[in-house]
């Protein structure tokens, strides 16, 4: 390209920038007026995290999954908790929802130390029962690995828990977490992002389908915020490594209980991969709940069993395999 064309192209690569700059300003400040943070702010270092909290009594934090934020649990799951004796603690995690993005936010390590210094100033270090979806999966594990003083049971849904070789990154998200060109990219996150996530929602919960209203009680069109879109790339190209380090260690170094509950559908997190290989890594630990009936977003369709076995292990009870002998026939 020569010199004046490459200078007009510049201009006009510029110029587009600028806009997408100004267009997703105004985007920011309208979604956020329509999904306001609701929550608390716990200060962790010289960031602050956002959780939003429910009930009295034994403490539960549940840390959800990727392209989304605390607001997940609140459609099905944490209503069935609702006059419960259990102190329910939803965090955003590092750069989503309202939580700041923490140094070295990608890493698992990192997003498990915030989590742990969430429950010792919300829940005084009392252990807790941390549930985790997807990607919060892996970070509810990590807390276990790296803070097993604080972990009652762990209870899973659809998590990442190995590394699941070639594959699984979007372009998008590799485009978005590249330096300087992803800062760019992400600007051009809220012209496309809300619409195409709204329509692809189906693939998620299939063969279940979706809560009424999903999309707006989860409040989606915050994920498409510049930062946070580029925050939830970053974590999506960095897991895959982040994944292989911790999964040496589960056999050796899990010691609570852990439930797992697994849609048989999930196209998103392949159930062979993650779920089924956890469960021999650590077979004296995991209980395996396959179901027939749901795909990636099980806490929505069995949201009763979830808040139940959530309920009995934040109270101590004895939670057996037989007990869901029924649904793994």
């Amino acid at each position: 390209m020569s010199g004046p064309r490459l200078r007009v192209f510049a201009l006009v690569l510029l110029a587009v920038s600028l806009s997408a700059c100004v267009t997703s300003q105004m985007y920011e400040k309208r979604v956020e007026a329509a999904y306001p943070p609701i929550g608390t702010r716990v200060s962790y270092q010289d960031d602050t995290l956002h959780v939003i909290e429910q009930g009295e009594g034994s403490p539960v934090l549940m840390i959800h999954g990727a392209s989304a934020n605390a607001r997940e649990y609140l459609i099905t799951l944490a209503p069935k908790l609702e006059g419960a004796p259990v102190h329910l603690m939803m965090v955003d995690r590092p750069g989503h929802g309202y939580s700041d993005r923490i140094e070295h936010g990608a890493s698992l390590g990192a997003q498990a130390k915030s989590m742990a210094a969430v429950l010792r100033d919300r829940a005084g270090g009392e252990p807790a029962v941390i549930v985790g979806h997807s990607f919060g999966g892996a970070v509810a594990l990590r807390v276990a690995l790296d803070y097993p003083e604080l972990v009652k049971a762990v209870v899973l849904l659809s998590p990442v828990t190995h590394d699941w070789g070639a594959g699984g990154i979007t372009w998008y998200n590799q485009m978005a977490s590249m330096p300087v060109v992803g800062n760019v990219f992400s600007q051009l996150a809220p012209l496309v992002g809300p619409d195409v996530a709204r329509k692809s929602l189906g693939g998620l919960f299939s063969p279940a389908p979706p809560p009424e209203g999903y999309a707006d009680a989860m409040g989606v069109d915050l994920l498409f915020r510049p930062k946070e879109f580029r925050a939830n790339a970053k974590d999506m190209t960095a897991l895959k490594r982040e994944i292989a380090l911790q999964d040496v260690r589960y056999g050796a170094e899990l010691k609570v209980q852990v439930i797992v509950f697994s849609g048989s559908y999930d196209t998103v997190i392949k159930p062979k991969l993650h779920a089924a290989r956890l469960r021999r890594d650590a077979p004296d630990l995991v209980i395996l709940v396959k179901l027939d009936d749901e795909g990636h977003m099980p806490h929505h369709g069995k949201s009763q069993l979830i808040a139940d076995t959530i309920l009995r292990l934040a109270h101590g009870e004895s939670v057996q395999e037989s007990d869901f002998q029924i649904l793994t026939d």
